[in-house]
């Protein structure tokens, strides 16, 4: 592996132009292919296998023309203080925005308030929902600045209106100002690591190029293989992350063959068969987590995660061959001002024995007992809320208390209860009944009947009055538990209902029931996913590391890291500790995809920092150091690097924790809080402790498992007879300036 990724890395830098001019073009073609796709359709979300899913398919096939996740807006009024809604004047406002609204050419349906009885028991409070017949990302501008000017006229009369519903929500940003925070962070780290803009520059310049050429590709594929908008987001996010990482590890490990004297195009072959052996094995774990997500069984994840797996190859890709070739272009302006000009100082610097990294490893080196247990004892306390982690959808409840969606929320559970704003959609199939109606009229009154449910609605009947729907209102928030036990108690009584039916059956479907059933599938999947992924990945490390024990170790302590960025998630988000620093307005339960998004991502950034560390310190093993000053050699090499990989994506990831959305802020702590825990406790002080513990024993493996095992070579040892001792190289090329020789122990 080192000897092939040697020749590929001396071959991008000596050829360099057709390099850079091939990117150029594979690009360029790609962006044309782009320019030329079709849009995808929106699929919108499905989940196969559960019932609420089954019940919106059955809704679609016997409701023609109507869309199981069509568009719709609902629209609150509240009136003045002292007033009521029924009051002349008022109630001819509604009526007029009803009518406006049902004008529009792209509704299907708008429901007077007064006709069908939703209006509160007090009088104060009022609503009326807008059913479009497309879905929400299809609404045309025209559509929604139509409904928008009815609701402003009816404001402008005196009420208080707000809109709930996915027809006017828009979709907040990222993280605004606090992301390109985070962004200037991360360059500042590259700066202050490299002592170079052109080194910082370059990880930055190649991550782009990467996430450039695999969005395009996404486009590209978009129409033929369905993938939506929100397809490339994780793409984005682990090509921006990786590329930044793999090209920092190479650059860092080219100057510093720089400077035990080797040739520019010696350094950058050796650089890449070192780290770049490195980055492929970080990669691959990666792609293994991502392409793991079709264990969930969720079509969009699955999508999401290989559209991100090739985002990831790309990145690798563009590491092993773009980053030597622009090494090519500038061989010397990635190296510090400092060791341009072979400054006495950088000279004594390389002098050293020791640095930061080093030293850190010796105090661990000397205590490995006590850093071990505090580092352990540590993560397993912030992990413990994870026995309590409750999974949801969080909806307009979790908005911030400006947005008109939660206000229009509060007002429905103020106006008329708090299960209100979630009810469940009950769907009859009453085509093998003798008498339909009287069916639904049984199924819809022994489920009134049920406890936790407040009231249910008219049954509507379709076309061919074999199928009903009608609603049932839980006494209960969405997101209360109490909610997820009346959709079990009502499914767990439908033998006993449909038995008195004479051949009608139903299933329980809506928003409410869809999060209960998506969060039990994600739950039921997580531990099937994290196996296939620790298995596959701890096969991986064995083939790198060539040792029983470190695999294992590193699979668990990627576990405790996780566990304890899902602590602290629901620390603060479901519990609300410290909830108030992140401008957290409503706790409540963890959003579903949560814990699969944190696991995929967060163990293929832990992989890169793993394989990157472990290898250097298997490299000073390999080159005749003992088990504990291999360790220290390691982290003397690398510790740097990896804590300033970390911070950049510490800084990247903290950067969403600005957004106004509850969501968005989840997945930015929880990205941050898990990189911080994995690098710098589990990586920097559990990983050293443990394999000074284990010492020789780390690297142990079975003499006949050695022998079926391919030599891969990540450390390198091969390209000791390949490369000439920096001694003896000829310090300049016949297109490269001058540098001078660094002594260096």
């Amino acid at each position: 592996m080192a000897t092939v990724l040697y020749r590929l890395g001396h071959v991008s830098f000596r050829w360099r132009w057709f390099v850079a001019l091939l990117w150029v073009a594979v690009l360029s073609g790609v962006g044309f292919a782009a320019s030329q796709a079709s849009t995808a359709k929106d699929e919108g979300f499905t989940t196969p296998g559960i019932e609420s899913q089954k019940a919106f398919d059955l809704m679609e096939q016997r409701f023609p023309g109507s869309v199981a996740n069509a568009a719709s807006a609902r629209i609150v009024f509240v009136a003045p203080g002292g007033e009521k809604v029924t009051a002349a004047e008022n109630r001819k406002v509604i009526e007029r925005l009803v009518d406006e609204a049902a004008d529009g050419t792209q509704v299907a349906s708008a429901v007077d308030p007064f006709q069908m009885r939703a209006v509160s028991d007090d009088g104060t409070t009022a609503y009326t929902t807008v059913s479009f017949q497309v879905a929400a990302d299809d609404l045309s501008d025209a559509s929604k600045m139509h409904l928008e000017h009815a609701v402003e006229q009816a404001r402008e009369a005196g009420l208080t209106v707000d809109v709930g519903g996915n027809a006017l929500a828009e979709q907040p940003g990222a993280g605004g100002a606090t992301e390109a925070i985070g962004i200037a962070v991360a360059a500042v780290v590259l700066l202050i690591t490299f002592g170079s803009m052109a080194a910082a520059g370059l990880p930055l310049l190649t991550a782009i190029l990467g996430v450039a050429v695999s969005m395009t590709g996404i486009l590209a594929l978009s129409s033929a293989f369905g993938l939506s908008d929100s397809t490339g987001t994780l793409a984005t996010m682990l090509g921006l992350a990786c590329g930044i990482d793999y090209a920092l590890f190479v650059v860092s490990r080219y100057r510093e063959e720089r400077a035990k004297g080797h040739t520019p195009r010696d350094a950058a072959g050796l650089a890449v068969g070192t780290a770049g052996s490195a980055v492929v094995f970080a990669g691959l774990t990666v792609v293994i987590a991502l392409g793991g997500l079709f264990v969930v069984g969720i079509p969009m994840l699955t999508k999401m995660g290989l559209a991100a797996a090739g985002a990831v190859l790309l990145s690798v890709l563009v590491c092993l061959t773009l980053v030597p070739a622009l090494l090519g272009f500038w061989p010397n302006a990635v190296l510090s001002r400092g060791a341009r000009r072979n400054s006495e100082r950088y000279r004594r610097k390389q002098l050293k024995q020791h640095n930061g990294g080093s030293r850190w490893a010796r105090i661990v080196v000397r205590r490995p007992w006590p850093v071990l247990l505090l580092a352990v004892v540590a993560l397993g306390v912030v992990a413990a809320p994870v026995m309590n982690l409750q999974l949801g959808m969080p909806g307009d409840e979790a908005r911030p208390a400006s947005t008109t969606e939660r206000r229009a929320y509060d007002d429905l559970a103020k106006g008329f209860g708090a299960g209100f704003n979630g009810p469940l959609t009950i769907v009859v199939d009453a085509s093998g009944a003798t008498d339909p109606k009287a069916a639904v009229a049984a199924i819809s009154t022994d489920i009134g009947a049920t406890d936790g449910v407040v009231s249910v609605s008219s049954a509507r009947f379709n076309s061919a009055g074999d199928t009903a729907v009608f609603s049932a209102i839980p006494s209960t928030s969405p997101t209360d538990e109490k909610t997820k036990d009346l959709v079990k108690s009502i499914r767990d009584q439908r033998p006993g209902i449909e038995a008195k039916t004479d051949g009608a059956s139903f299933e329980v479907t809506g928003k409410t029931a869809l999060d209960i059933d998506v969060a039990e599938k994600v739950q039921g999947a997580l531990i099937p996913y994290l196996a296939v992924v620790v298995g596959l990945a701890i096969v991986l490390l064995l083939l790198v590391f060539r040792s029983l024990l470190v695999p294992v170790k590193a699979a668990l302590g990627f576990l405790l890291s996780v566990l304890a960025a899902l602590g602290a998630v629901v620390l603060v988000f479901q519990q609300g500790h410290g909830a108030g620093l992140l401008g957290v307005e409503t706790t409540g339960p963890i959003m579903s995809m949560m814990p699969i998004f944190l696991v995929g991502i967060v163990f293929g950034l832990a992989m890169d920092y793993e394989v990157f560390l472990v290898s250097r310190i298997r490299e000073s093993y390999v080159h005749a150091d003992a088990a504990k000053p291999a360790v220290v050699s390691g982290f003397r090499h690398s510790a740097r690097v990896v804590v300033a990989a970390a911070l950049i994506m510490i800084a990247v990831f903290s950067g969403f924790v600005g957004a106004e959305e509850s969501m968005i802020k989840m997945i930015g702590f929880g990205l941050a809080i898990a990189v911080l825990f994995d690098a710098f406790v589990v990586r920097m002080a559990i990983v050293p402790a443990v394999l000074s513990l284990l010492g020789d024993k780390a690297w142990y493996l079975p003499r006949w498992l050695n022998r079926l095992l391919p030599n891969i070579d990540v450390e390198g040892e091969k390209l000791s007879h390949k490369v000439t001792p920096p001694s003896d190289v000829m310090r300049t090329e016949p297109d490269q300036p001058v540098v001078q020789p660094l002594p260096i122990r």
